[in-house]
C-alpha cells in the first residue's frame, strides 16, 4: 500500500512540474517591434506602432518623400496607405 501511494505521489509531482514548465514557456509572448525588415500585414497595427514606424522612416527623407508622393498619386489615404508605405519603405533598393 505504501509503495502505491509513493508511486501516485511521484506521478502527481512529475505532472505538476511538467505543467508548470509548459505554462511558463507559453506565457511570455515575444514583443513586437515597429518597423521590421520582413514583409508583414500591418492592417492590425495600432496607431502607436504606425507612428513609431513613421518616425523611423522619416529619417530617410528622400525615400520617405518619394513613397508618400507615390501614395498620394494613387489617392491612398489613412490606413489604406499604411501597407503601401510599409512595402515602399522596407523594400530593398
Amino acid at each position: 500500500m505504501f509503495r502505491l501511494r509513493k508511486q501516485i505521489a511521484t506521478i502527481v509531482a512529475v505532472t505538476f512540474l511538467a505543467t508548470a514548465a509548459a505554462a511558463q514557456t507559453q506565457s511570455q509572448p515575444a514583443p513586437k517591434s515597429a518597423p521590421s525588415s520582413k514583409m508583414e500585414d500591418i492592417s492590425k497595427w495600432t496607431q502607436t506602432q504606425w507612428d513609431a514606424a513613421k518616425a523611423e522612416w522619416s529619417k530617410q527623407t528622400t525615400k520617405w518623400a518619394n513613397c508618400q508622393k507615390q501614395a498620394d498619386d494613387r489617392k491612398l489615404s489613412g490606413q489604406e496607405s499604411w501597407q503601401f508605405l510599409y512595402d515602399c519603405m522596407t523594400k530593398s533598393d
